[in-house]
């Protein structure tokens, strides 16, 4: 549902920007195709959240979600659940900016609220254990090393430059309650380093769904759904495929967009 405090597109969106359809109750999204727009992932990410909480009310549960881009996973939660409400931080004033009109765009600012911040600081600007869910689409490539501008938001949003995965898994640890679920996407590459990590934070990992760009091809994606203080036993999914053949989309891709 949408409050009535809707700003109109007009007195949001700026030279160089675009709005985009997120197919899912009328919500859209500002980007900026010169700066990062959002991928598959994160909206994989936001169907795997789903599935993850079933049929159960959260309506007395608050998500994080660490490294929000322009917004994108709480946009989509506040549509897939009754949430209570859904925060976003995001250390890019740019980034973090459009995240906040998107909210203003779609009306849902007494749910969803973007903050610009650090998340090795995040300890700091939220109080401890206090989030039911936390997610994050963090950068997937290790250091910025050898990269042309390590300073451009492509950059940023994909090279571990402004923090690695031991940060993120960090924060989660001192943000979630106990019980609390910690929901990730990555690259497969370097699931041994993720695993570990994530169990050295207290996070343990319940569920995991490889992604397959084709059925005949190796994974491209692994998404993670762990319980701060959870008992060692790990479900694998079956595998989620994205094409069945090129340029058609398999059904459950289909469903997880809302087409």
């Amino acid at each position: 549902m949408h409050s009535d405090d809707r700003i109109p597109e007009s007195q949001l969106v700026r030279p160089g920007e675009k709005v985009d359809d997120l197919q899912r109750s009328g919500l859209r999204i500002i980007q900026d195709p010169a700066r990062f727009c959002f991928g598959m992932d994160a909206v994989l990410l936001t169907g795997f959240i789903q599935e993850g909480i079933g049929g159960r009310s959260m309506a007395r549960e608050d998500m994080l979600d660490l490294g929000t881009g322009t917004g994108i996973i709480p946009l989509l939660m506040s549509a897939k659940s009754d949430l209570r409400t859904l925060t976003g931080l995001e250390i890019q004033p740019d980034s973090a900016d459009m995240a906040r009109r998107s909210v203003q765009l779609n009306g849902i600012g007494d749910r969803v609220r973007i903050l610009q911040g650090d998340i090795r600081e995040a300890d700091t600007l939220f109080a401890p254990a206090s989030f039911g869910i936390v997610t994050s689409n963090p950068p997937y490539m290790i250091g910025g090393h050898g990269l042309q501008n390590p300073d451009s938001p492509k950059a940023i949003a994909r090279h571990e430059v402004l923090c690695d995965f031991d940060d993120v898994a960090r924060a989660a640890e001192k943000l979630l309650k106990t019980s609390g679920h910690f929901y990730l996407v990555h690259r497969p590459f370097r699931l041994a380093e993720i695993m570990t990590t994530l169990r050295d934070h207290g996070l343990e990992p319940k569920r995991m769904r490889l992604v397959y760009p084709f059925v005949d091809r190796e994974p491209n994606m692994v998404l993670l759904d762990c319980v701060r203080g959870g008992r060692p036993r790990l479900t694998v999914e079956k595998p989620l495929i994205v094409y069945k053949e090129p340029g058609k989309y398999t059904d459950e891709i289909y469903e997880v967009y809302g087409y």
